[in-house]
């Protein structure tokens, strides 16, 4: 039988050429054994007992949610470019740099939905610069709460990147396996 590692593999595809290759995960959605072990394996991940999973829209949301569900605790959706947050003092905001791929996206999240005795497990699926998981560290950090670490399936960071260490980042698979 397959393991959850194979089945990630065997879902997973570049599509396009050179320029505009992207990856393709959405085979992985569509595995009722890659969504039943999944989020096990991503909350073995980082030590610690969350209180809250925080997941960045939309793939991290999804895969925060099951793992969310799979620890018995709540789920707080990373929102991107919430026009609703730029103009309310309840959310929390982060604007990342120009230079990010979505061109400088608006992270947000209400602010009641995190308290500072929680402990925040952050999981996405794919990490390529960390800009987002960083951000989302920010905000979990200035409201006081604990950031226990970053859980994700796949890391595309070069070894030894600082961004790493700061989000306390494990994953199942590097890009490099792929």
């Amino acid at each position: 039988m397959a393991s959850l590692i194979d089945r990630l593999k065997i879902g997973f595809h570049w599509r396009g050429d050179g320029e505009v290759a992207f990856a393709d995960v959405t085979e992985w959605w569509r595995d009722p054994v890659v969504l039943r072990d999944l989020p096990p394996a991503l909350a073995a991940l980082v030590p610690g007992e969350p209180t809250v999973v925080i997941g960045p829209a939309s793939r991290g949301t999804l895969l925060g949610a099951l793992v969310a569900a799979h620890l018995g605790v709540g789920l707080v959706e990373l929102r991107k470019n919430d026009r609703v947050a730029e103009h309310a003092p309840e959310f929390l905001t982060h604007q990342l740099p120009r230079s990010y791929h979505e061109g400088g996206a608006r992270l947000s999240f209400r602010r009641a939905l995190i308290r500072p005795a929680d402990r925040v497990l952050c999981v996405d699926d794919w990490i390529e610069t960390g800009a987002q998981a960083l951000a989302a560290r920010s905000l979990v950090t200035s409201i006081g709460a604990a950031w226990l670490g970053t859980a994700c399936v796949v890391s595309d960071l070069p070894a030894g990147a600082p961004a790493a260490g700061e989000l306390g980042l494990r994953w199942l698979l590097h890009a490099d396996e792929l």
